[in-house]
């Protein structure tokens, strides 16, 4: 109580207090009761909707329908299922994951008839009518699923993009927008000119292939015409089938269609991203053979740099595609390549050290100078002299007439020598008996190589690419 008031004012106020609050005591209870109308219309509202829902289904179908047993048919005839599928968009083509992700309308129809069907649900004019998706719910439908699918679902924004039709005839039509990432097995051996065939498996979940039986309808499966994918080229037409087949989950044989979809890789990419820049690097590791070893540091900085030029070109494109057991047709180019640039380093090695032991022999023994000897008689030329070991002796021999004795006394008596070149220099440099002038075996080797090595990189691509196109067709 507060100090300031007397006995009296206390007094009062306790004899006020409950009459006070027995006046705010109704309007207390009147505003709870407002709030606890308000919340029992707005759930009678949702009650009514619901029954709305419910109710008008009822309207077409008859009262002892049961949506979990199909629709009757002839004995043992399974109830047809008619599939269409219209593509709309394939993308995320990922060869890691080896599955692929495709945007579709799915058409199901078949023949519910069960149905109640008025002329006054019809529109003037339409042998068909358009219900929401609720009413899906009521009917009863087939269980289709993606066998080889890692997600499939419809797709939703505000709602479900899905909706039922029916005809006059009694038949019932389901279109759905989903999404679904299908996995594919994919084979690598042709890369970069392989070809991936990505089947799409569609099959009874439940029911057997006596109960319901798949088919496609006329239109099949299409694509959309301004379809285009971003590494690929999808062939078309595309090949449908319709089989059987066992379960051993579901023990049983269950109707299944497959639409089998051919990726082709588009090589244009790679034409000017690998195969061309390759080849250029082939090409330029042939001009260290028109260098000679007085640029040494120019050659193999030539050599080195195209063989970690290709190595780096190589190592990225690894990257692309996942790692595999086996050798696909990119590999092998880029072994070949790398191939010719090591032979072409390796050659650099031999004729260097050629070029090495030709200096140390030509050091230790004097030059040799060849020269002509003027006939003495018939006019008839004396052979290249050589020095060998301070001595100075012919090639050849100026023929002259012996008899069979004198030659085989001359031979017994140690006659003239053999023709023979020198045998300090023979595995590095000799002499051309024609010209008379001095060749060196790594200049040689160096001329023959300016041929054969262009000559065996153009049979190498004439083998790779007729090979690669005949299988990858």
């Amino acid at each position: 109580m507060s100090p300031n008031l007397t006995d009296d004012d206390q007094h009062t106020r306790l004899h006020i207090l409950p009459q006070h609050r027995a006046s705010i005591m109704p309007a207390t209870v009147g505003r709870r009761f407002v709030e606890i109308a308000m919340i029992f219309i707005c759930l009678w509202n949702e009650v009514v909707a619901k029954k709305n829902i419910t109710i008008r289904p009822r309207l077409l179908l008859p009262e002892n329908y049961v949506k979990e047993v199909r629709p009757p048919s002839r004995k043992n005839t399974p109830v047809v299922v008619e599939f269409s599928i219209f593509v709309v968009d394939i993308n995320s083509i990922n060869v890691e994951d080896m599955d692929f992700r495709v945007d579709m309308f799915v058409h199901q129809k078949w023949l519910e008839s069960r149905l109640k069907l008025h002329d006054d649900i019809f529109e003037e004019g339409d042998d068909y009518v358009t219900l929401p998706p609720e009413f899906f719910d009521n009917l009863w439908q087939p269980d289709p699923y993606f066998l080889n699918s890692k997600v499939a679902e419809i797709a939703t924004l505000t709602h479900k993009f899905s909706s039922v039709t029916l005809y006059r005839n009694k038949t019932v039509r389901y279109a759905a927008r989903m999404h679904a990432i299908i996995a594919c097995q994919m084979e690598f051996q042709l890369y970069p000119m392989d070809i991936q065939i990505c089947p799409i498996y569609i099959e009874s979940f439940s029911y057997s292939n006596q109960k319901v039986r798949l088919k496609w309808s006329d239109s099949g499966v299409t694509l959309n015409p301004e379809l285009k994918l971003l590494q690929y080229n999808l062939g078309q037409p595309l090949e449908l089938e319709e089989s059987d087949g066992y379960m051993p989950e579901k023990v049983g044989n269950f109707s299944r269609l497959t639409v089998y979809f051919r990726f082709e890789r588009q090589i244009g990419h790679h034409l000017i991203q690998t195969f061309a820049p390759s080849s250029l690097v082939v090409m330029l590791s042939w001009f260290s053979f028109w260098l000679g070893l007085d640029a040494i540091p120019g050659r193999v900085t030539l050599l080195v740099t195209c063989m970690l030029t290709l190595v780096t070109m190589f190592t990225g494109l690894r990257a692309d595609i996942p790692p595999v057991a086996y050798i696909k047709a990119l590999d092998l180019w880029m072994a070949g390549c790398m191939m010719f640039v090591f032979s072409a380093l390796g050659e650099f090695v031999v004729v260097k050290v050629l070029d090495v032991q030709y200096q140390y022999q030509a050091n230790r023994m004097p030059k040799v100078i060849p020269m002509r000897i003027s006939a003495m008689e018939k006019g008839q030329c004396q052979t290249v002299a050589n020095w060998e070991g301070g001595q100075v002796r012919s090639r050849k021999a100026t023929p002259t007439a012996t008899t069979p004795g004198q030659q085989t006394s001359l031979q017994g008596n140690g006659g003239p020598p053999k023709p023979t070149r020198r045998q300090s220099l023979l595995s590095v440099a000799w002499t051309d008996t024609d010209t008379g002038v001095e060749k060196i075996m790594w200049r040689e080797i160096d001329k023959m190589s300016r041929i054969v090595f262009p000559a065996l990189f153009l049979v190498f691509v004439i083998l790779y690419w007729p090979i690669l196109l005949m299988k990858s067709s």
